[in-house]
């Protein structure tokens, strides 16, 4: 199984990194973005019994390493 996690700010944390690019695009003559946000995004490949347990192996992969639980949320989106 494969899946896509997404890892991104919690709303009301500011995010230096998409603020900085958001200027050098707007540097750049591109002045029609409006925001921009910075995503990590990490691929696994999984073996697992079931969805329900490499979701369950996912979410504590999340909170254990790949988040910081604090600060920024993560979603987790099958490819197959």
């Amino acid at each position: 199984m494969i899946a896509d996690v997404y890892i991104e700010l919690k709303e009301g944390v500011a995010d230096p990194e998409g603020e900085a690019t958001l200027k050098a695009l707007r540097l750049l003559g591109f002045k029609r973005v409006k925001k921009v946000s910075t995503v990590k995004v990490f691929r696994l490949d999984i073996e697992a019994r079931s969805k329900d347990d490499a979701e369950r192996e996912i979410a504590e992969m999340c909170e254990k390493l790949l988040a910081n639980p604090v600060i920024q949320r993560y979603r987790i989106e099958w490819r197959e």
